[in-house]
């Protein structure tokens, strides 16, 4: 059963308006300092402020949301394990499929980085290694090594991510109320590991797939964890942010919060609120996707990961177009491939994740060439990897906008029966859905169709509109490029979001 896609017009308005604001960021003028970065804390708004106060200054309300989170997540293995195999009818597959991993990114807009300071995997792992709920452990407990140098990068969540994302569309554990339970398992053993083994919080910094892009969807969100007074940050000597006090652990993921300028590795954690001796550390709002735009600096694995995830974002919505099957069908004949069509999937995924970046890399490469041909403008200032670097953002938005326009229609479309499944989290004694009842969660729709396309466009615009910004901000504060010398970048963009519309526009294969 699929569901329709987004209407034409609406691609229609999309290209003209992508069309325009490329004509503008080539033919405005330079832009100015930059996106406004004033921030409001939330602990200084009115009706509000005082509710903030108080939690950032508590422990209970952390601690219970993570026990909440930690109980459901062995609900969700004991229901995988010893529930039965009917996917729909397993609490451990519709929770983790359905609800959790369409929603999260959809969360990510809203509330920044705070999924991982109740990751129950990450939560897990502390109290089995530090066999404390909340006060700062024992290092007695840890071997507290170094993470080796050669681990010191987002590589291991970028594998990770391209491993789960070979599980998930080519094993096909989306359907395995089994399976989805074992890979639950594996990643509360992989954090117990490194947490046992490592100083500081080595898997959700460099080896978590979902925790990284968290982090780097949350650049582009309005709300992050950030000093109040940044002179008071400036003067500090002690950085309880960074080392932690008697009671409240440091940072897991080694951040000094004065010196933050984008959010990929804060977790969210807390403990920088509670161990600061100014009170100096709260939720902020900010100027949506402003470190996207002009404030974060990334390493070269970093850009790498932000290619990854939009090619793998790109994917999945890639394998639920009838044309994918047609695809399967042709390369498994091509190449002898009658074992599950492993292979001629494997095929797929690796090309997914070389066009893009191929396509990334010219656009890299024609506007090296245009700017070192700029007359003042030598080699030593615009090289291959700075621009590769500095220009990475431009994918983050494209990648967020379609990555929550692809998941609304899951979200809003794919409805379960929730009453029942908590009732029977197992699925004991249950029936496969009928065909009436596959219809009727077709057609229950959380919202109407003309809302949910309109939802989509705005986004998919947005996204487009965003990343816009983003070239000419860095191109001209980082290269100082301009003009026609933005066009291959641009260019890029307009590619990768033509076909996310495209894809958008087709008809998508329901999940379960």
């Amino acid at each position: 059963m699929t569901h329709s896609g987004l209407p034409l017009g609406w691609a229609i308005v999309i290209g003209i308006s992508m069309l325009l604001l490329s004509v503008w960021a080539i033919a405005a003028q330079s832009p100015n300092a930059g996106i406004n970065s004033k921030k409001i804390s939330l602990t200084s708004t009115p009706l509000v402020g005082g509710i903030f106060r108080y939690l950032s200054g508590t422990t209970w309300l952390l601690l219970l949301l993570k026990i909440v989170f930690a109980s459901i997540f062995i609900l969700i293995i004991t229901a995988g394990l010893w529930g039965t195999a009917i996917v729909e009818r397993n609490l451990a597959t519709t929770l983790t499929w359905n609800l959790w991993w369409t929603g999260l990114i959809i969360a990510v807009l809203f509330s920044g980085s705070a999924w991982c300071a109740v990751c129950p995997w990450d939560n897990i792992a502390t109290w089995l290694v530090n066999h404390k709920l909340w006060q700062r452990s024992n290092s007695n407990s840890r071997l507290q090594l170094k993470v080796p140098h050669s681990l010191r990068n987002v590589w291991p969540a970028s594998l990770l991510f391209i491993g789960f994302t070979w599980l998930e569309l080519g094993i096909g554990i989306v359907s395995s109320p089994y399976a989805t339970a074992l890979l639950a398992l594996v990643m509360v053993i992989l954090a117990t590991t490194a947490l046992a083994l490592f100083e500081g919080k080595a898997f959700c910094r460099y080896m978590c797939p979902v925790g990284r892009t968290v982090g780097a969807y949350s650049q582009l969100s309005p709300i992050a964890l950030r000093p109040i007074d940044n002179d008071i940050c400036k003067n500090c000597k002690t950085l309880e942010c960074f080392h932690g006090s008697e009671k409240i652990a440091p940072c897991p993921t080694k951040l000094i919060m004065g010196r933050l300028q984008e959010n990929t590795y804060c977790t969210s954690c807390g403990n920088c609120t509670l161990s600061c001796p100014s009170k100096n550390i709260s939720w902020q709002l900010r100027s949506p996707s402003s470190e996207a735009i002009k404030d974060a600096r990334p390493h070269l694995d970093e850009a790498f990961f932000m290619l990854i995830l939009l090619a793998l974002t790109m994917f999945h919505g890639l394998t639920m177009l009838d044309g994918w099957q047609s695809y399967m069908t042709l390369m498994a004949q091509l190449v002898n491939d009658n074992s599950q069509l492993i292979i001629s999937f494997s095929v797929g995924l690796v090309a997914s994740l070389l066009i893009p970046s191929l396509f990334y890399l010219l656009s890299i490469g024609m506007t090296l060439k245009l700017c070192v041909n700029k007359k003042g403008i030598s080699r030593d200032k615009v090289d291959f990897n700075k621009l590769f670097s500095g220009f990475a953002f431009t994918a983050l938005p494209l990648a967020f906008a379609y990555h929550i326009a692809h998941n609304l229609t899951h979200f809003v479309r794919e409805s379960s029966d929730w009453l029942a499944l908590l009732s029977n989290p197992l699925g004991k004694g249950t029936e496969p859905l009928s065909m009436m009842e596959k219809h009727m969660r077709h057609m229950d729709i959380m919202i109407s169709e003309n809302v949910l396309f309109t939802l989509q466009g705005l986004i998919m615009l947005a996204g487009f509109a965003i990343s816009v910004l983003v070239i000419r901000h860095r191109g001209y504060r980082l290269f100082a490029a301009k003009g026609i010398q933005l066009l291959p970048i641009l260019i890029f963009a307009m590619i990768i979001t033509s076909f996310n519309l495209f894809m958008l526009v087709q008809p998508m294969t329901m999940r379960m």
